[in-house]
């Protein structure tokens, strides 16, 4: 890339291109009244629940929850990154992807990647030769076949074996992209020397088949057993698995991905019918691994060996698995019996019993719970107290929805603190909204009714700006996020929901926007502007009585300063 890409053509894109249009050429949609409809690509499911809307440029589905604009559903629906994204749906409209230039390093440029892919599978391709026809290579083929690995799977997996030779690379590729791509280490005396030597090579393949990095498996008992790729401009450990191309071969959207230690797990697993493993690369899980699988499959089962090393690693895993669950995600645990790794398991009791297992792996709400209560006295107060000052700090990670109410209505089970305050205050009730979506439109409060119908309808900002509102001193629940909104459109050239949508990605007014935007309010296209200009003026309204009385508060106790004096006397002025 030459260049971030620039947030205004980001905005015309999405004014451009027709979610409808888009959407429809990937799931067949059905015009129902002023929406489309289709069954959900997100899950399964036997009618129709997943709704696009051409007006908001907006699709939802109130089955599983899944929700966007059409970058959004490139994402999810072809796995991509945003850039990715960015650019597939420049190209469905037929126009190029401009980047910006001035100033701004973004990294090796477009063609210094290519160069750096372009090596890497000359090298994978160097590998594999000397596995199959190399002298050295018939240790390595006789060290996988006992270790019961085919013909087929290592050719599947594209193993190969790098040679017991200090330069065996760096007289047949450019050492540059070599050292580069971390396959060439650079001595202080500037001597250069093969990274990978004597090893059985793994090459780590990203979603789009590109070879971005390797792992290297010694033939015998020496250290380091496993040696991956540095990081590199294609390679980033904590953010890759291995084995994801291999799967995504065999099923684009996998019902549950499962998620092992090593290569050679993945390999056997691969080998036995078990085609949907990966393994995180030697590292521990990250948010970023599990986030990358969940755009794959709403079900993550994490392996471990059922040593003490397994353990830990397993309750290492709960921190960044709360942060990456919400609604429509889960998760299982999978501690295995003592002594066994998953190769070794599914060698001895077979296809059948390990599917069993990974089946039936126990939920990470109980795993969770059943490990902060380990070693504590439930029966007294003392060991209750010590349970939720464990657990809580582990629920708070979690997204506000269903799941987060049930576990914090567990943890309250389990303390026997129903009444406990400091709950109650912590967990989201997410049902609410819910509740209130069934509402007719005038049961809604004024800033719920004026911000959904701006977020829906950008032009009502006209009417905003034409009241001329002097804001200070106003005090009302939203006027915060209403006026951010306001502004956002107001400093836009073009603006429609979906570029709102957009521009609130990963912010932390991302949520209530999502839901504000999907808020139904049965108005009206003829009614829109006056639903909106009454709710608007009861706001205001509230928001004059609100500040009138808090500074009037103020007053009575002698602390109102001159600037405040001033806005009491304006608002009551445009009272």
């Amino acid at each position: 890339m030459s260049g971030r890409i620039p947030r205004e053509f980001i905005d015309e894109l999405l004014v451009r291109v027709d979610i409808v249009d888009l959407i429809d050429s990937h799931v067949p949609l059905k015009k129902t009244g002023v929406n489309y409809v289709a069954r959900c690509p997100f899950h399964t499911e036997k009618t129709p629940s997943f709704s696009v809307n051409r007006n908001k440029q907006f699709f939802h589905c109130f089955g599983c929850g899944a929700s966007g604009n059409a970058i959004s559903f490139l994402m999810d629906f072809s796995h991509l990154d945003f850039v990715e994204a960015v650019e597939d749906l420049a190209a469905f409209v037929g126009i190029d992807v401009p980047r910006e230039s001035a100033n701004f390093h973004a990294g090796p440029k477009k063609e210094a990647l290519n160069d750096l892919y372009a090596v890497m599978e000359q090298v994978a391709a160097f590998y594999v030769q000397q596995l199959r026809t190399g002298d050295e290579g018939k240790k390595a083929v006789e060290y996988l076949k006992n270790r019961g690995v085919s013909g087929d799977c290592a050719s599947d997996f594209m193993l190969g074996y790098a040679p017991d030779e200090w330069k065996a690379l760096a007289g047949r590729f450019n050492q540059n992209l070599l050292i580069e791509a971390g396959l060439l280490v650079s001595k202080e005396g500037g001597q250069l020397y093969d990274r990978f030597r004597g090893r059985i090579m793994f090459p780590i393949r990203d979603k789009r088949a590109r070879i971005i990095g390797f792992g290297g498996r010694v033939l015998d008992d020496s250290l380091p057993k496993y040696l991956n790729s540095p990081e590199t401009p294609l390679f980033h450990k904590g953010k890759e698995v291995y084995g994801l191309y291999e799967l995504l071969k065999k099923n684009s959207k996998p019902q549950r991905i499962l998620i092992v230690e090593g290569y050679m797990d993945v390999i056997a697993l691969a080998q036995f019918g078990i085609d949907y493993a990966v393994a995180a690369l030697g590292t521990a899980t990250s948010q970023a691994h599990l986030d990358l699988l969940f755009r794959f499959s709403s079900e993550l089962v994490l392996c471990f060996d059922g040593d003490r090393a397994g353990r830990e690693a397993a309750w290492r895993a709960m921190e960044p698995t709360f942060s990456s669950l919400k609604d429509g995600r889960s998760c299982r645990i999978m501690m295995l019996p003592q002594g066994h790794d998953p190769d070794s398991l599914i060698r001895e009791e077979g296809l059948d019993k390990f599917t069993e297992r990974v089946q039936t792996a126990q939920a990470l709400s109980d795993y969770f719970f059943d490990y902060v209560s380990t070693e504590l006295n439930l029966s007294e107060m003392e060991g209750r107290a010590q349970l939720i000052g464990k657990a809580k700090p582990y629920l708070e990670k979690l997204s506000e929805g269903v799941f987060q109410e049930m576990m914090f209505a567990r943890l309250k089970e389990l303390s026997r603190s129903a009444t406990l305050t400091v709950l109650d205050n912590t967990a989201p009730v997410v049902s609410r909204p819910k509740r209130q979506q069934q509402r007719e439109p005038n049961r809604y409060s004024s800033a719920r009714t004026a911000i959904a119908l701006l977020l829906q309808n950008p032009s009502l900002a006209d009417s905003v700006e034409q009241k001329e509102i002097d804001w200070n001193g106003l005090e009302f629940r939203g006027i915060e996020l209403f006026n951010n909104i306001l502004q956002v459109i107001l400093a836009k050239k073009s603006v429609n929901t979906a570029v709102l949508i957009e521009y609130y990605r990963d912010k932390a007014e991302e949520k209530p926007v999502k839901a504000l935007a999907l808020l139904d309010l049965n108005v009206s296209d003829d009614k829109i502007e006056i639903v909106f200009n009454d709710a608007l003026n009861r706001l205001l309204e509230q928001g004059r009585e609100a500040g009138i009385t808090r500074l009037q508060a103020k007053a009575a106790r002698q602390e109102l300063n001159v600037q405040e004096l001033e806005t009491l006397a304006r608002l009551f002025a445009n009272k």
